[in-house]
């Protein structure tokens, strides 16, 4: 009798991306640089970690690559961010530690972060525990961190882009691989959480339900328990797995204008590198807006902090030219309009 099919369903999910991970492990193996291991040599097998908080999904994700990953000749260790946003929270994390150990992995590893306030709550714990994951990666020289988001959470996404506004690239959600040289993965995203907290009950693991997911202080806590449960009421059940759609359709797009507004940047710069407004005002607004964007973080403005606003302010330099003065940007950046030239420098 095989494992139950939400048990099954993880695993899946799990062992298509630590193939895919393998894959990525040979291919770069296949490409040593000078003075480095000769070709008879077998490269050392890559190790994957997984970012795991006790709950449902990432617990049923540690679950499953503790299982899949030996059979595949990969190591697999685990990481738990303390957040110190709640009080035992180092006690909490050093659970979740030993629970990993008992699953087998190894490293395994519990770091404490310092949560800032830039972006307000959510974006500084984010950021504080993304950072984390990278120095855990680098320190342990892993090829990959698997992330437990699910469909759930992808369809969460979607919805905050849609309300902020700021484009297709918001709506499409989070990537199935980012971060440097792919290191993040999220096998899940094709699952609902529904999946992972069946896995984990089956089992017989463990979870811990972090009472910030049910705080209606935060914004996707309101969203989850009040906005998505209010669309399904209204618009019936299907909304989840339509809005994940729409994340991987809005990648697609955004994918594709991305790679237009690259190609089309050389061509509408002057022999000084100035952008000329009159080659952007020929081009597509998707694709010029693109190229404004870039332009403005490689002056300094920080992308986290640049919204379609910003950007649309720009663009009225190019398509509504009154002799406008200068747009003021962030990170002290600015744009003006010179002769023809759009030039976008620190201010």
């Amino acid at each position: 009798m095989g494992p139950h099919p939400a048990v099954a369903a993880i695993r899946l999910a799990v062992r298509r991306v630590l193939h895919d991970i393998l894959n990525d492990h040979h291919a770069s193996a296949d490409r040593p640089a000078s003075g480095e291991q000769s070709p008879h040599e077998r490269p050392p097998s890559p190790l994957v970690l997984v970012a795991c908080s006790g709950g449902a999904d990432s617990m049923a994700l540690a679950s499953a690559l503790a299982f899949e990953a030996p059979k595949l000749g990969i190591r697999a260790g685990g990481v738990t961010v303390d957040h110190g946003l709640q009080p035992g929270s180092d006690l909490r994390a050093e659970e979740v530690a030993l629970r990993l150990r008992e699953l087998g992995l190894d490293p395994v590893e519990s770091t404490a972060v310092t949560v800032g306030r830039e972006g307000g709550p959510e974006a500084a714990a984010r950021d504080a525990r993304y950072a984390a994951l990278d120095a855990a990666a680098e320190r342990h020289g892993a090829s990959a961190v698997l992330l437990g988001h699910t469909r759930d959470d992808q369809a969460e996404t979607v919805l905050l882009g849609l309300a902020r506004g700021s484009g297709i690239r918001s709506l499409s959600g989070m990537a199935a691989v980012s971060g440097a040289d792919g290191r993040y993965r999220r096998p899940f995203l094709a699952l609902d959480r529904q999946t992972a907290r069946k896995a984990c009950m089956v089992q017989s693991l463990p979870v811990w339900d972090d009472p910030h997911n049910t705080d209606p202080a935060y914004t996707r806590s309101r969203l989850r328990h009040e906005g998505l449960p209010a669309l399904e009421k209204a618009l019936g059940k299907g909304v989840v797995e339509a809005l994940a759609r729409t994340a991987q359709l809005s990648r697609d797009d955004a994918d594709a204008l991305d790679a237009w507004a690259r190609q089309a940047e050389a061509s509408v710069r002057d022999a000084a590198g100035l952008l000329e407004c009159a080659k952007l005002y020929a081009l597509p607004p998707a694709v010029r807006r693109r190229i404004l964007r870039q332009a403005a973080i490689e002056a300094g403005a920080p992308a986290g902090s640049l919204f379609a606003r910003h950007i649309e302010e720009v663009d009225r330099l190019i398509t509504g030219w009154r002799g406008q003065g200068a747009i003021n940007l962030p990170g002290k950046v600015v744009a003006q309009r010179q002769g023809g030239r759009l030039v976008i420098r620190q201010g």
